[in-house]
């Protein structure tokens, strides 16, 4: 038998010289280095933002735990069990749930979460509060689906998106289904009715799309005659009506619509430079409603200052840099959309939730993520960052 040609594709591949090989010690050096830094900066960015968390929920509900008949930490207490079982979640998320397997759940998820979101409707099962049909469950377990909808909705975009971004028919391949799902879960959410998720779950569907290379002028067109509908449904009642009008002067409403924002604008003002300590916020004493659920960045501002407000906006900041250096990094579509997803849903609700405190944006009543007072939302935003800190973990094992 001849012996094999150098030019025959069955020849042993030659070994890099010693230059290659220093060059590609270097790149992988510099992968690996990259991705660490990026999973350390999320995980600390996290943990800091749930660590500022427990004071602050401690600081604006204890006085509304006494009033209520309980113990002043009561609502403490409650934040501490979510963050266990919210860390557990990450864990698992982190640790054991591979992006195969999610994947595969892309229909299950959003028709199970859609089913959930009907439920909240049923007496016996849903659970009213504030006026709005948001939970379901029995005594003090309590879920909220929509924001099952946000995970829903990333991982459900992530596995059409993989499928189908280099498809050049946008409308057709990646839009219209996408609104589909969208216009369901946001007539359902609406219903309950919840505009704040709302608009961070079509926040999720628009960004997601735009990475995957969907034209601005094509989503911008969708965006207009979205507006419409929304529009009609944000002026229809009055109590959102007039939530809408005094954003523009809430001091014109101080006493009526445009009375949370002032004090909330109030609470921040007299935080200063450095803020008054833990506790020494005169709106901890139910001068702010809501102090600790969709208002505690005031009560951050009270407490900490203008330097404490500007720290919390910097931790959401390096969220949003490790999450979107980890998708760029992402050589798998579906995971690399994912990062896009959950990058997007922790960023946007931060600032949507921070613009209705300082009033530079209507208030919508959608919670500070990792820091606001519940379950619910602080358990599904750890799972995601778990998810978000297995696919940096990942990244770093291939590059080894």
């Amino acid at each position: 038998m001849s012996a094999v040609t150098t030019n025959s594709p069955l020849r042993e591949k030659r070994a890099p010289g010693p230059r290659g090989r220093a060059i590609a010690a270097r790149d992988q050096s510099a992968r690996l280095a990259a991705t660490t830094v990026e999973q350390r900066v999320l995980f600390v960015s996290v943990a800091c933002l749930c660590l500022i968390g427990l004071p602050m929920v401690l600081s604006a509900s204890s006085v509304l735990s006494i009033e209520s008949g309980g113990a002043p930490y009561a609502l403490f207490e409650k934040q501490c069990m979510f963050l266990l079982a919210g860390l557990a979640v990450a864990v698992v998320a982190y640790r054991f749930v591979p992006m195969s397997a999610l994947r595969r759940l892309r229909l299950a998820l959003p028709i199970g979460t859609m089913a959930l979101l009907v439920v909240v409707f049923l007496p016996g099962i849903g659970h009213v509060a504030g006026g709005s049909s948001r939970w379901i469950g029995v005594g003090p377990i309590q879920v909220q689906p929509s924001e099952l909808m946000k995970i829903s909705m990333v991982v459900f975009a992530a596995d059409l998106l993989a499928r189908r971004w280099k498809r050049s028919d946008h409308w057709a391949a990646i839009v219209r289904p996408m609104l589909t799902v969208l216009a369901v879960a946001a007539a359902l959410i609406m219903a309950q009715p919840d505009l704040g998720t709302t608009i961070v779950v079509a926040c999720i569907t628009y960004v997601m799309m735009y990475s995957a290379g969907v034209p601005a002028r094509l989503l911008g067109q969708t965006i207009a005659v979205l507006a419409l509908p929304v529009g009609y449904y944000t002026l229809h009642a009055a109590y959102r009506r007039d939530r809408f009008l005094s954003f523009i002067n809430p001091f014109a409403h101080a006493s009526t619509s445009g009375y949370q924002v002032v004090q909330s604008l109030s609470t921040l003002g007299m935080g200063g430079l450095g803020g008054n300590g833990v506790g020494g916020s005169a709106a901890t004493w139910g001068f702010l409603p809501n102090a600790h659920t969709d208002f505690v960045f005031a009560i951050i501002g009270g407490n900490f200052g203008i330097l404490g407000s500007i720290t919390v906006i910097g931790l959401f900041g390096l969220f949003a840099w490790a999450g979107f250096r980890i998708a760029a990094r992402e050589t798998d579509p579906f995971s690399r959309f994912v990062a896009v997803g959950i990058t997007c849903w922790i960023t946007c609700q931060a600032v949507i939730n921070v613009g209705g405190v300082i009033d530079a944006l209507p208030v919508t009543g959608i919670p500070l993520p990792f820091i606001s007072y519940g379950g619910s939302a602080l358990v599904s935003e750890l799972a995601a960052t778990g998810l978000l800190l297995g696919i940096a973990r990942r990244q770093g094992s291939f590059g080894r």
